[in-house]
């Protein structure tokens, strides 16, 4: 090979060739997953909220006896389905010792029941919701309790519990009937309504969507790290499909285990 064609090869510019160039990726829109990582607009409306629903702090009167309170009012709490008790302890400071064997019985219902010792209540919490006691174990001071959601589970005796149902039940039930309702109901929640369908929006606006008929059109899994605009779907599923006979199947394994 020649000299003259080494410097003349060596000097040309590829991009003068006529081969077509590949095109320059295109980047879609913020999705809304993003937009709401962000916050602004997304944020939870709690102007008008009264307060948490939980038990009052595990005092030095709640670990060594009990205190006895009065409910002065039920309130409404915007935003949440089921009404709020007020109690007021007259005599914080004035406890009386526990002679009383204050257990459920066997069998009871009770609601916002607490998970760990002190943490205020945590299961059963939802309107309308329950839990049932099943069993006392005194030997290693464990309860079972059977979750609204027939799951069942064992929590230290020493938690706390509130007798009875929470109340709303069946408020799901009752339909919205017009977009109206739907409003005033999300209104004092958080902005998440109206929530448009991924594969109803262009390709530009959404992973799922541009299609002629409305189907997501690829496998709606996800890895765990995708990047934002694309992590929408079932993210890091395990699994996918309907749940059959999955809370049987659990709650058969709880019951060997114990």
């Amino acid at each position: 090979m020649s000299s003259a064609f080494k410097s003349s090869f060596s000097s040309h510019n590829p991009a003068s060739f006529p081969f077509p160039q590949s095109p320059k990726p295109q980047m879609g829109r913020v999705i809304r997953a993003q937009r709401k990582g962000a916050g602004s607009v997304f944020k939870s409306h709690i102007h008008h909220r009264k307060g948490p629903a939980h038990f009052g702090s595990l005092d030095f009167g709640e670990r060594n006896g009990y205190l006895k309170g009065v409910v002065t009012e039920v309130i409404h709490d915007p935003g949440r389905g089921a009404p709020l008790a007020r109690v007021l302890f007259r005599h914080p400071f004035r406890y009386k010792h526990q002679k009383e064997l204050f257990v459920a019985a066997e069998g009871a219902v009770v609601c916002n029941v607490e998970h760990h010792v002190g943490d205020c209540g945590v299961l059963a919490r939802a309107s309308g919701d329950y839990t049932v006691v099943i069993r006392h174990n005194p030997d290693n001071g464990t309860t079972r309790v059977k979750l609204p959601s027939a799951v069942k589970k064992i929590v230290p005796s020493g938690c706390c519990a509130m007798i009875g149902q929470v109340a709303g039940g069946g408020r799901t039930e009752k339909p919205l009937l017009k977009a109206g309702n739907a409003y005033h109901k999300f209104r004092v929640k958080r902005n998440c309504w109206p929530k448009v369908r991924g594969v109803a929006m262009n390709p530009v606006e959404h992973p799922h969507g541009g299609r002629n008929h409305q189907h997501i059109g690829h496998a709606s899994t996800v890895l765990h790290d995708a990047p934002p605009g694309q992590k929408v779907g079932l993210v890091a599923a395990q699994r996918t499909g309907r749940l059959h006979r999955q809370v049987a199947v659990t709650a058969s394994k709880s019951d060997k285990g114990a």
